[in-house]
């Protein structure tokens, strides 16, 4: 029997419109990255907020955006205009997001520490309602600009180094920045505003990059939290990636959340926080090439599994933070790193694979709706990960502070630092592989589905569990 191959358009997209889409992920992995890595502890050591009552306000705005994101979705599959149906939603989110994230580190001096957390918490709540606009239409466009197996997985590299770049960029830069001028609320504040305008070039010009990227389905459907509930019910393949992916997300939010604490407490220096996201980032942009090699030669989901492995363990690793020497430290904080850039290129080469796979069992392309859902769990994880840490804190005695104050932690809150920065992501991890076990959608399978729903004898339904 001769082997089956996924169905091509012909047509290669130009390295213009890969360079042009992946500029809005300089400003995703900067949104996703900057208030992961900074909030929680911008919250606890200059606002003087409490650990709890921290984890809370950087958890509900995230919470939030689980009931939003698939609503943004859906409106963006049922929009018909002369900028497609995602670019006027990108447009929207390009302006509004900026200028929330700025507010998001403007507390008033004048305010107490939870009244802070509040403005904090109503800030973050619009800036990530602004960031779906944006976000939900751009992941769906690689399901819909090209239909080849192979060259989603070229898309998403080009995408990934950006996300890299921007994430190093931000995630490094970040508290630099603050530092230089000058710490305290005046420092976070001068980065919120540098930061504003680098995602605010970035997203304008994934707008503009994207202006000539084709689509080979026009998007329809409802939006809704259970209409895409509906939809995912209904892909197996979808559920096991969205289920792996999420819990991921979790993982690594608590690593990013965790790193300031790592560095301030354990290795004794806060600015040894950017040399640990760098470790953690950096590897990406001169692995990423091997990585999607390795993808087509062994296949997504293998190669997927295999960077997985390598972050759980070099995390676990991390776990004698307290006794290991600074260069051994930085050492598996890399090596997790060569594994973090796997973890970001695969599920997202793989997600266009599971859309292909619903509109041609459902006849319905909704790519928006199964994104919204997607990218709801991200940043559902993305909250749940910061809170998790701030309730391993909590729990441990850990003593917050404002800016200027010098406290000394007790025994207990150093333990839970490194458990917040080391177990919890590995244990994460291994959960995540568990459920992406029975995922098999190869190109060969991807190929079967197609050509039977295109010729009518369907596919037998599959247990979504």
């Amino acid at each position: 029997m001769a082997t089956q191959t996924t169905p091509t358009t012909g047509r290669r997209l130009g390295r213009g419109t890969y360079v042009g889409y992946s500029l809005g992920s300089l400003a995703t992995g900067t949104f996703g990255t900057v208030p992961g890595l900074l909030l929680l502890y911008f919250l606890t050591d200059t606002l003087g907020v409490a650990a709890g009552i921290a984890g809370v306000t950087v958890l509900i705005p995230k919470l939030w955006d689980v009931f939003w994101n698939p609503l943004v979705g859906g409106w963006s599959d049922r929009t018909h205009t002369r900028w497609g149906a995602r670019r006027p939603w990108m447009f929207a989110g390009a302006l509004i997001l900026p200028v929330f994230f700025v507010a998001m580190f403007a507390a008033p001096q004048a305010l107490s520490p939870s009244a802070a957390a509040l403005w904090t918490g109503a800030a973050f709540l619009v800036s990530a309602a602004a960031y779906a606009l944006f976000q939900v239409p751009y992941v769906s466009m690689p399901a819909e600009m090209t239909d080849d197996y192979e060259e989603r997985t070229t898309i998403v590299s080009f995408r990934i180094v950006a996300l890299t770049i921007g994430i190093l960029a931000a995630g490094a830069g970040a508290p630099v920045i603050v530092d230089a001028a000058g710490g305290g609320r005046a420092g976070y504040l001068v980065m919120a505003i540098a930061i504003a305008v680098l995602m605010c070039a970035s997203m304008l010009g994934a707008v503009v990059g994207t202006r000539k990227a084709p689509r080979t389905t026009r998007p329809s459907g409802a939006g809704s939290l259970l209409d895409a509930i509906r939809a995912a019910r209904g892909n197996p393949w979808f559920l096991r990636l969205w289920a792996t992916f999420i819990i991921q997300a979790l993982a690594t939010a608590a690593t990013l959340a965790a790193i300031p604490y790592f560095a301030t407490y354990i290795l004794g220096d806060e600015k040894a926080t950017t040399l640990l996201f760098a470790g953690l980032v950096a590897p990406a942009v001169l692995v990423m090439p091997l990585w999607a090699r390795y993808g087509h030669r062994a296949g997504k989901k293998r190669a997927y599994v295999v960077a997985s492995l390598i972050y759980a363990a070099a995390s676990l690793g991390l776990v004698a933070g307290r006794v290991l020497p600074t260069a051994a430290i930085l050492a598996l904080v890399v090596c997790a790193g060569v594994g973090y850039s796997g973890m970001q290129l695969f599920p997202l080469a793989m997600l266009p694979d599971t859309v292909e796979a619903d509109e041609a069992r459902s006849g319905i392309r909704r790519s928006g709706l199964l994104t919204g859902l997607w990218t709801a769990g991200e940043t559902g994880s993305f909250a749940i990960g910061p809170a998790l840490v701030g309730t391993v804190l909590a729990l441990a005695g850990f003593v917050s502070s404002e800016a200027g104050e010098t406290v000394t932690q007790p025994g207990s809150a150093i333990t839970g630092i490194l458990i917040a920065f080391s177990v919890l992501p590995a244990i994460a991890m291994v959960l995540s592989i568990l459920a992406l076990r029975r995922y098999d959608l190869s190109a060969q399978r991807l190929a079967a589905v197609v050509a039977e729903a295109g010729t009518g004898t369907g596919i037998a339904p599959v247990d979504p569990t």
